[in-house]
């Protein structure tokens, strides 16, 4: 159990492109070590599934297979003390479990050339695309701007391209907080940098409240309205001792140069921060709760309960990165993540599939319809049916 808990996360650091050489080697030689007695399925086997419904182009395949192979042997010897990590590969496909994983390493396990063949896809005329850069910015007056990509904006205060909204640090001390509001729709994703240096990479269905510029030496605060939000915080050491605070739904995040997650969805009963490093407390009313690294609160917002757990932290942070990595999620659950990516509304026509499993990594990249063929393919629903912007599962 311990060595399947190992290699998943293996996998998953795969997918994030923050294997080390070694870590990548000892992938490999474990997909090359795939048997019948590991009660896996064999390499042969897995080609065979995945020859008859290919979850990457052949292109995909070619471009994986010559990354890795052209790794220095050098650079795959080189001390697991060595800080550097491995980025010179690209994950690509749909990840489900074992199977996908296998066909990354198709070509390398049986060290042959591959054929550049094209899969044909039978797109659904339906088919929803994934989210874009978009956002809507409130400024002080009220006034609201459209941030799109391919669009540029300068301000007073802030610029950008349309992806992304740099604010700028001003030599002249502020002594009125201004607060401007950043808003992503359903569909969407936004990264912002705030004054003080702090980076924010914001999900789709989520509100930003911050300050224009904050005020020297005093505590930098800022609002999850609603959503999702990735913190990489400005250290207080560089900002006069002046801590970094996020209020969200019944708490707040005292933060002294970290990163964290927080997840405070309007729809959903919980509130999740997740800290990947440094420190945080987190204040609940009355009671506060350090995090080390690694660990998520839960917090029930009815009843404002709250349990600490130790997790997989990639499972939380894969969205800015580019990938739905999920671990044992409901059917449902995972629809509703899916939901707020590609803006739709979803029906289980048969109620029953709700509480199936999903254990595995999508591409944020791939159209809901790609990904849905990949679920009935696995068997996990037996149809569905896209309808405008509303998905008919059974």
């Amino acid at each position: 159990m311990q060595h399947e808990t190992h290699i998943k996360k293996l996998l998953k650091k795969f997918i994030l492109n923050q294997c080390s050489p070694e870590e990548v080697d000892e992938v490999v030689q474990y997909i090359q070590g795939l048997t019948e007695s590991s009660g896996l399925p064999s390499v042969a086997e897995v080609l065979v599934i995945l020859d008859e419904k290919p979850m990457m182009t052949a292109q995909d395949a070619i471009r994986i297979r010559n990354k890795i192979l052209a790794i220095p042997q050098k650079q795959q010897k080189t001390s697991l003390k060595r800080k550097s990590h491995f980025r010179n590969y690209t994950a690509a496909a749909v990840f489900i479990g074992i199977l996908t994983t296998a066909y990354f390493f198709k070509d390398v396990i049986f060290n042959k050339p591959v054929q550049a063949i094209p899969v044909i896809v039978q797109q659904d005329a339906n088919a929803l695309e994934p989210g874009t850069d978009k956002a809507t910015l409130t400024l002080g007056n009220g006034s609201q701007i459209a941030l799109v990509n391919g669009t540029s904006l300068k301000t007073q205060n802030a610029k950008s391209n349309g992806e992304e909204i740099i604010y700028e640090a001003k030599e002249r001390k502020t002594s009125e907080v201004v607060y401007n509001y950043l808003t992503i729709p359903r569909g969407g994703k936004f990264f912002i940098k705030l004054s003080d240096g702090t980076q924010v990479w914001l999900n789709s269905e989520t509100k930003l409240k911050f300050p224009v510029a904050f005020i020297e030496g005093q505590t930098r605060q800022v609002e999850l309205v609603y959503g999702e939000a990735y913190f990489d915080v400005s250290p207080s050491t560089k900002h006069k001792g002046g801590h970094f605070k996020v209020v969200s739904n019944k708490q707040e995040v005292d933060v002294i140069g970290t990163e964290f997650n927080i997840k405070a969805y309007k729809d959903e009963g919980n509130t999740y921060t997740t800290l990947v490093e440094g420190k945080v407390d987190v204040n609940i009313e009355n009671r506060k709760q350090r995090l080390m690294p690694n660990q998520q609160l839960n917090l029930n917002i009815t009843t404002s309960s709250s349990f600490v757990k130790n997790v997989d932290v990639y499972n939380d942070i894969s969205w800015k990165e580019g990938v739905f990595s999920f671990e044992k999620i409901t059917l449902k659950d995972m629809m509703k993540v899916l939901s707020r990516w590609y803006d739709f509304n979803f029906i289980f026509k048969n109620k029953a599939i709700e509480n199936e499993i999903f254990d595995g990594v999508l591409r944020k990249t791939q159209t809901l319809d790609e990904i849905l063929r990949s679920i009935k393919y696995f068997k996990i629903i037996k149809n569905y049916e896209i309808k405008d912007k509303e998905v008919i599962l059974e």
